[in-house]
């Protein structure tokens, strides 16, 4: 048994959760989300804790206990907070800017890249180099700073590039030159 699928989720005040169909709905203060839940896991909603439970002790059963108890958790936890994630660039010449509903990325290329935000996700650019995504889906949020920084990764000789706030760069040496 799944020790972090055993644990409860508490349900804040005014926040609602709707299964059914197999399908877990939450509505909170940021939004609404949805989630299909698998047919292995079993779900109770009483007395303002959701509790998960499996049928079988199987391997998939078993993983799948956790899974979902945290991407629930994360659902609860996202309607009612939101999650946030920022990104730093260096570099010389790179920078970002905000043009309506996409980024602006000075990136040291030849021309600066466009990166548009999908739904649910807004973000801001601070001093130039350093974009703050929000969003109540984590996994969403998640997804799209993971595809900003794919776009100049920071280089291990400099650290130039796109990198998240709380990521350490380890540098290399580099050539030594002989005389």
């Amino acid at each position: 048994m799944s020790r972090v699928g055993k644990k409860p989720i508490t349900i804040p005040d005014n926040t609602k959760i709707l299964f059914k169909n197999r399908v877990i709905t939450v509505q909170g203060k940021n939004g609404t989300l949805e989630r299909p839940i698998h047919p292995a896991v079993n779900l109770k909603i009483e007395n303002g804790t959701i509790s998960l439970s499996i049928d079988k002790e199987d391997r998939i059963s078993r993983s799948l206990h956790g899974l979902t108890r945290s991407l629930i958790a994360n659902m609860v936890s996202g309607v009612n907070e939101g999650f946030e994630r920022r990104l730093e660039i260096n570099g010389i010449g790179y920078r970002a800017a905000m043009q309506g509903n996409s980024i602006v990325l000075n990136l040291g290329y030849s021309h600066p890249i466009n990166f548009d935000l999908p739904d649910g996700i807004s973000a801001s650019v601070e001093k130039n180099n350093v974009i703050k995504l929000f969003s109540i889906d984590k996994e969403k949020l998640g997804l799209v700073s993971a595809a900003i920084r794919r776009l100049r990764p920071p280089e291990p000789y400099k650290g130039k590039g796109i990198k998240y706030a709380e990521e350490r760069i380890r540098k290399k040496a580099g050539k030594t030159g002989t005389k």
